[in-house]
């Protein structure tokens, strides 16, 4: 089985774009989306739900009011201010580090584990989804990663497919380097501007580091010509391979307005770029 992921050094670089259209010209694959912070390629997809399952993560505390003597050593020692002075606690606000439960005299608090958010698998017009929500303000996403990955193993084997293709989150923290777990090669989708140039170095060397092969692939590439040019040059000296360069194209904005991907919605240069730089990841992943 192998993982293709695409993931960029910062968000609104036009990733989740690329994978739509990934989803639509490959076969038989299973599509991931591990951006669970702020998961959007079912914005795009249309996703049937067949399966939804609670994402329990962390803890929170819990008081039982028959219990409770309010004698306030809660309101004392909660560093969060999550507990108000009518001994409500404020779920949002509770941090579950468990000093009140553990100091409560008259154990009327107890720690439970919270639900989180959800996954799903779903189907779509180009294949099975599996896809999350991350509560309001609930952390752990890096765990939630893991298991939206692991589902979608399970899933291509039930299927029979040898393909999982990842929307993976921005940046390099613990959802990133989540979503790269087991990975074969990460597609990094980049754009021609100082920031876009430091960030792709940033993934860069966070894919090397775990002995993941990397290409690129420049949005927007008209843009800046310079930045191209450093780019470019910066990937020929560390062995990546250059796999598209994409103009800057209104199309994607008017195809995302009708939930299509840029190649289902154009035959224009950038469709045509986008199935060529198909065609190169392919050859390297088959």
């Amino acid at each position: 089985m192998k993982e293709l992921v695409v993931i960029s050094g910062k968000g609104g670089t036009g990733k989740t774009s690329i994978v739509a259209s990934i989803a639509q010209l490959a076969e038989e694959k299973v599509m991931a989306d591990c951006d669970v912070d702020a998961a959007d390629l079912h914005l795009i997809l249309d996703p049937e739900i067949r399966m939804k399952q609670h994402f329990y993560s962390g803890r929170i505390a819990v008081l039982d009011r028959d219990v409770c003597t309010e004698c306030g050593k809660c309101l004392e020692l909660c560093r969060f201010a999550a507990i108000a002075g009518n001994y409500e606690i404020d779920h949002l606000s509770c941090g579950g580090c468990g000093v009140c439960a553990y100091f409560c005299p008259s154990d009327a608090i107890e720690m439970v584990e919270k639900m989180a958010g959800n996954w799903f698998v779903s189907e779509t017009r180009y294949g099975p989804l599996v896809h999350a929500r991350l509560g309001i303000a609930e952390d752990n996403s890096g765990k939630l990663v893991s298991e939206v990955k692991q589902i979608s193993r399970e899933v291509a084997k039930d299927r029979g497919y040898e393909l999982i293709v990842i929307d993976g989150a921005p940046g390099i923290g613990c959802p990133v380097i989540a979503s790269l777990a087991g990975a074969q090669l990460t597609l990094i989708v980049c754009e021609p501007t100082v920031s876009g140039i430091h960030d792709m170095k940033r993934v860069v060397d966070l894919a090397n580091h775990f002995q993941i092969r990397s290409m690129v692939c420049i949005n927007k590439y008209d843009l800046n010509r310079d930045s191209v040019r450093e780019i470019e040059r910066y990937c020929a000296e560390h062995d990546i391979a250059v796999v598209a360069r994409i103009p800057y194209d209104i199309n994607f904005t008017r195809a995302q307005i009708e939930a299509k991907s840029i190649t289902e919605y154009s035959d224009g240069e950038s469709s045509r770029e986008i199935r060529r730089m198909w065609g190169r990841i392919a050859n390297e992943l088959l």
